[in-house]
């Protein structure tokens, strides 16, 4: 690189962009299949309830205002639902928008984040993005090693991220070791704990982020409305974490980071308890649908507590996706997780799932 090219953070140039799942209007395009099943991105299949569609209609009517910056209805509602501070809490586009922020306020150029060897891609975006340096521990059984994640603690380590469940693995963290964790840590460090799909889990033994706070105030907790609640595409998510740590993200917090839409559309979210537990529902019987029919056709999974599942395919994983795509079925690849030989599906609504089912049999 030569003249202003070269003035650049190096280490981004070593990147890998984040891949999203295939868009079905892309495949549209290519194919020229139009009944296309998308399962690639771990989305609530049913779209956001209606009440959440009748305030985006509200909503619409103010789309020439800029939306309230602060978000106040949305902190209020999760503060009263949650049983925190409004001070603690950051709103984000989308959960990404918050974990990156956290990585801004927690490293510096040599700072040093750990991360687990097959977590969600956006993490090491994070860390080397904040001019820090990316240090990743080895999986074991496809899940966190915490133990390994803590030999690797130095004095140059500021922040670790968590995810729980794992995205792509579906593995998890009980209380018993993230408390383990937690306390063996230096309170120093940072922790991430991102709960994209807590709302999916029925485990016994599964920790709750905000609680443990109380106890462990270096415990940053994220949360989405992106699945669960059906809102991936207006990017809306949000972190729960000391008032201390919140007022720093909010510092650089872009202003006017979530849309009137968004704000609006979250609050109904928050309300609509009963849509929740049906698309929990939908999402326990859609996963035995899957298992059952994957142990069928004899290809082995991952076991997941999310609204997904990774299979092992072998080193035809990218020939079966592409076979997959030309019978109108979107997977995911996730070879730039490290598992080449891995695709992950996502839980869809019954018929979908039985168009997966069928459509993976006949290209095996």
């Amino acid at each position: 690189m030569a003249g202003a090219a070269a003035n650049v953070n190096e280490r981004i140039a070593g990147l890998m962009p984040y891949q999203p799942g295939k868009p079905a209007e892309e495949l549209a395009r290519e194919s020229g299949i139009k009944d296309i099943v998308k399962l690639a991105s771990n989305e609530n299949p049913r779209g956001p309830g209606p009440g959440v569609r009748s305030a985006i209609e509200r909503a619409a009517g103010e789309l020439s205002r800029y939306p309230d910056g602060s978000g106040y209805r949305l902190k209020r509602a999760l503060a009263r639902q949650l049983g925190v501070d409004e001070e603690r809490i950051t709103l984000g586009n989308g959960s990404n928008d918050v974990l990156e922020l956290a990585a801004r306020v927690a490293l510096s150029p040599g700072a040093e984040g750990i991360v687990d060897e097959h977590c969600f891609v956006v993490y090491p975006l994070a860390i080397v993005g904040a001019h820090g340096k990316l240090v990743v521990a080895p999986s074991k059984d496809w899940g966190h090693d915490l133990d390994a994640m803590l030999e690797r603690v130095t004095a140059a380590t500021r922040i670790v991220f968590i995810a729980n469940p794992n995205n792509p693995t579906g593995t998890w963290t009980s209380r018993t070791d993230l408390e383990r964790f937690l306390s063996a840590l230096p309170a120093r460090v940072w922790v991430v704990l991102d709960e994209a799909y807590r709302e999916y889990v029925s485990a016994p033994g599964y920790p709750d982020g905000i609680q443990l706070q109380a106890k462990h105030p270096n415990l940053i907790a994220t949360r989405t409305f992106s699945k669960i609640h059906g809102l991936a595409g207006l990017r809306i998510g949000y972190s729960v974490s000391s008032a201390e740590f919140a007022d720093l993200m909010n510092r650089i917090r872009q202003p006017f980071n979530t849309s009137s839409l968004a704000l609006a559309a979250a609050e109904a979210a928050l309300q609509d308890a009963e849509f929740v537990a049906s698309s929990k529902a939908m999402n326990d019987a859609g996963m035995a649908q899957l298992e059952a029919g994957l142990e069928r056709l004899g290809v082995p999974h991952i076991p997941s507590i999310g609204n997904f599942v990774t299979m092992r395919c072998g080193r035809g994983a990218a020939s079966i996706y592409e076979a997959l795509l030309a019978r109108g079925v979107i997977v995911r690849p996730v070879a730039n997780y490290g598992m080449a030989e891995h695709l992950r599906v996502s839980i869809g609504l019954p018929a979908e799932n039985e168009r997966f089912l069928s459509a993976l049999g006949a290209v095996l």
